[in-house]
C-alpha cells in the first residue's frame, strides 16, 4: 500500500532540496531517518518532517508498521519564487529569487527491487562517436583497404617518382638554352 505525505511551500531552493532527497530513495524508513539525522544540511530537517508524517499516516490511517515501511519516492517539486529586488550602483536594482519548494514523500509496505532505467531510443554523442571511431569499427575496414590498395598502392609511388624526374631534368635544359 503506497502512503504519501506532502509539504509545500517550504523556504528552500529545490535544487539544493533534491540533493538530499536523492540519498533516501528506496531505503528502510529508519535508515532514511539515521542518514536525515546525522545530514547537516537544512533541507535534511525538513524533508525529515516530512517524513515523520509520511510514517504517522501509515501507523494511524493505514495501520501499517514502520519497521516494514521503505521510502518509494522522495520528490521535490518547485514552488512559487518569491521576487525581490536589491538596489545596485548607480541608480539600478539587482533581482533576487527566494525559491520555495514542494515535498513529496511516498512510502510502501511491498519490497520492490530497484529497477534499471530504460535508455531513450536517441543515443547520446560519446555513443555515437565510439560507435564510428570504437576499437570494433576500425579493425574491419582498415584491413579490407590494407590488402586491396596495397598492390595499388605501389604502382602509381614509382609513376610519380619518375614524372618528378622528368620536370626536373627539363627545367634544366630550359636553363641551358637560356644562357
Amino acid at each position: 500500500m503506497l502512503v504519501r505525505s506532502t509539504t509545500k511551500y517550504a523556504r528552500i531552493s529545490p535544487k539544493k532540496a533534491r540533493d538530499v532527497a536523492r540519498e533516501i530513495q528506496g531505503l528502510a524508513v529508519s535508515d532514511a531517518l539515521d542518514a536525515l539525522t546525522y545530514t547537516p544540511k537544512k533541507s535534511a530537517q525538513l524533508i525529515g518532517k516530512t517524513l515523520k508524517s509520511a510514517i504517522a499516516n501509515a501507523e494511524n490511517n493505514h495501520e501499517l508498521s514502520a519497521d516494514e515501511l521503505i521510502v518509494k519516492e522522495a520528490v521535490i517539486g518547485e514552488g512559487p519564487t518569491l521576487k525581490r529586488f536589491k538596489p545596485r550602483a548607480r541608480g539600478s536594482a539587482g533581482a533576487i529569487r527566494k525559491r520555495t519548494s514542494h515535498i513529496f514523500i511516498t512510502l510502501t509496505d511491498e519490497f520492490e527491487p530497484a529497477e534499471e532505467k530504460q535508455r531513450s531510443g536517441k543515443p547520446k554523442k560519446r555513443d555515437t562517436i565510439k560507435s564510428l571511431f570504437g576499437p570494433a569499427a576500425q579493425s574491419a575496414p582498415v584491413v579490407e583497404l590494407a590488402e586491396e590498395e596495397a598492390p595499388a598502392a605501389e604502382v602509381p609511388a614509382e609513376e610519380e617518382v619518375v614524372e618528378a624526374e622528368a620536370p626536373a631534368e627539363e627545367s634544366e635544359e630550359t636553363k641551358e638554352s637560356a644562357e
